[in-house]
């Protein structure tokens, strides 16, 4: 839905330029006629202050003209620090016609530091963008970001701005006038401060996050298009600037139709992670054409750059709320639990993997000793839910130095096994670690029949990952595709794929090819993880994932598909996740607030997931596999 402009950034510091030599940024366009024209923050090179006394960088808007909206020339400085309360930088321009004017919002500073009560907002206003006519002082109170709506509403002048912008929390408010003049009218503005939070949007989720308003707003069919900046945890170091959008009702802006949940964009790109202010992405302006937005932002407090955004599907997904779907717990309780009187298994059972043979589900479970020791487990059902059989030994032990233990009374052993049956072999990944070094990733194999039957007779398992990096998850592809075996693993914070010519490994280790990331801003900010290995389906690859909030570090589930021919390509992926940890055994155990599938299976028409319970016993979770196939669809990546 949202493509960031392949030549980016579209505007860039004039060296030969003083008072744009060191950054543009934050640009709004306007349409006049055929041209766009652009006006941008410019920030000039060091030079002494007479205000400050002092050398300072002091803030100009800027303007520059294009025939498509891209290709930018003529710039020149348009509003500059005149005034008293301007003296020290004019910054961040929103520009708005109504009637026969331009109204070019900016932020204004009128002291040095500055301070939140001389940060507020001015005016300037132009009758043809090629000079100022009158500029006024807007707000006497600390404000940001104000912009009008662009045409009257019931006869009424309608403004948009950021309220208490450094003295948070602050609020996007809206202001309904009688008529333009009112705009600069101090004392109407003081009694309205009086009250603001009755004319605030509803829009920020958690009281440590930040907004702002971003593009003056669009009038579109379906209401006004608002973006704004959204800056989770806008009191850590780690804080997140994203873009997100809210729907107005047209006739009534106080009304919400719809709104993103979740970030549109995020620093991704290397002009927006680097520069004056890294990892900053500041939606400023935006404009319709052809029924594509071209949203304007600045990138790293230092260019203006660009993303087209396909308009329609924008507003079928603001106006239609993600529809969330959710794996169903079959039972209310854990379908395993340690069991005392076996010392190999009486501190945890869990992160079980699953395969279905032979109308029977068989789940090779972890298994953890008081002294922390973890071996594998069987258990066998034949409806999925129901164990009709656990075996009272492990049938997988420890056996090789890279996963016996090193440290008295610390985790070791094997971990979160996941099976594949390619053949008439059934191959288990797992996670092989003895205390001391980094986990890695190990491979071994039994033949099917061995298997049923009981006689565990599993190939010598080895070890697949690089030595002295931590490297889990991993999970083998049901088939090869294009002549290779596929094994997912986890090397880092994200999902690897590695594409191998034969599972030997003589003399090689898993490649990394970086496949699934985590999403800033979202449920799964932290770091992703592989959990069932795939399942082919008619619509594509159905995979499953954990993912942990960088937020709260919980770890819950969520979906993707993957296409068939080339799964480096993700089709769909879950806006939200289809479980979380809700009861009590979710809750609390050897990890806290944890859901950690290894195994899912279908049955007929029904996807059973398997999954470890905060690390200490293991339940089970079913959906209609249409359900979850159809849902996805809906989350087109």
């Amino acid at each position: 839905m949202i493509e960031r402009f392949e030549k980016n950034p579209i505007l860039a510091p004039e060296s030969s330029h003083s008072w744009e030599a060191e950054a543009v940024f934050n640009g709004c366009p306007i349409k006049v006629g055929r041209n766009i024209y652009l006006l941008y923050r410019a920030i000039s090179l060091p030079h002494y202050h007479t205000s400050a006394q002092m050398v300072l960088r002091v803030s100009d808007v800027g303007i520059a003209e294009s025939l498509n909206g891209i290709d930018f020339y003529n710039r020149r400085r348009f509003i500059v620090s005149e005034e008293e309360w301007e003296r020290f930088g004019c910054e961040d321009p929103r520009i708005t016609k109504l009637g026969k004017n331009y109204y070019i919002f900016y932020t204004a500073l009128g002291s040095w530091p500055p301070q939140a009560s001389s940060i507020r907002v001015g005016v300037a206003i132009s009758e043809n963008l090629r000079s100022v006519k009158e500029k006024h002082l807007v707000t006497p109170f600390n404000a940001k970001a104000m912009a009008l709506f662009p045409e009257k509403i019931k006869g009424k002048v309608w403004a948009i701005l950021t309220v208490n912008t450094d003295l948070p929390p602050a609020e996007i408010c809206i202001r309904v006038l009688d008529k333009e003049e009112d705009l600069w009218n101090l004392e109407l503005w003081e009694n309205w401060y009086q009250r603001f939070q009755d004319f605030a949007l509803p829009l920020r989720r958690n009281p440590q996050d930040h907004i702002e308003v971003g593009s003056p707003p669009l009038k579109t069919p379906e209401g006004w298009l608002l973006f704004y900046s959204y800056i989770k945890d806008y009191f850590s170091p780690q804080r997140l600037f994203t873009v997100e959008a809210v729907l107005l009702d047209l006739e009534n802006p106080f009304k919400i139709v719809g709104r993103t949940e979740f970030p549109l964009m995020y620093p991704q790109e290397y002009y927006e992670r680097h520069g004056m202010v890294p990892n900053v992405i500041f939606p400023s302006g935006a404009l319709i054409k052809e029924g594509v937005v071209y949203l304007y932002y600045g990138a790293a407090d230092t260019t203006c750059c660009l993303a087209k955004i396909d308009l329609n599907e924008l507003l079928q997904k603001l106006k239609i709320k993600a529809r969330r779907f959710y794996l169903k717990r079959v039972k209310e309780e854990p379908i395993l639990e340690p069991i005392k009187d076996h010392p190999w298994e009486s501190k945890a059972v869990f992160n079980p993997g699953a395969i279905y043979l032979r109308n029977k589900v068989y789940l090779v479970y972890r298994a953890m000793s008081e002294d922390n020791t973890s071996v594998f487990g069987l258990a066998e059902s034949s409806d999925g839910i129901n164990i009709d059989l656990r075996l009272p030994k492990p049938i997988y032990v420890p056996r090789e130095p890279f996963e016996q233990k090193l440290v008295e009374g610390a985790n070791s052993g094997v971990e979160d096994p996941r099976l594949t049956k390619i053949g008439d072999k059934i191959y288990m990944l797992y996670t092989a670690f003895d205390g001391k070094n980094p986990p890695r990733v190990a491979l071994t194999w039994i033949r099917e029949k061995d298997f049923i039957n009981h006689n565990w007779n599993w190939a010598k398992p080895k070890l697949i990952s690089p030595p002295d990096i931590d490297d889990k998850d991993a999970a083998l592809f049901p088939a090869k595709i294009k002549g290779c075996y596929v094994i997912i693993h986890r090397g880092g914070t994200d999902i690897d794929l590695s594409f191998q010519r034969d599972l030997e490994f003589e003399n090689t280790w898993l490649e990394e090819t970086r496949w699934i990331l985590p999403r800033p801003g979202w449920w799964d900010s932290w770091k992703v993880g592989i959990a069932s290995p795939p399942l082919r389906t008619s619509y594509g690859w159905l995979i499953l994932y954990h993912g942990v909030s960088a937020e709260d570090h919980k770890y819950r589930v969520g979906a993707i598909l993957a296409d068939l021919r080339d799964p480096t390509k993700i089709l769909c992926r879950s806006y939200y996740p289809i479980l979380e940890p809700e009861k009590d055994w979710e809750i609390e155990g050897q990890v806290p607030n944890v859901v950690f599938p290894c195994g899912a299976v279908i049955i007929k028409d029904t996807l059973f997931v398997y999954y470890g319970g905060a690390d200490k016993v293991v339940g089970v979770a079913n959906i209609k596999l249409r359900e979850i196939l159809e849902n996805l669809i809906q989350c087109k990546c």
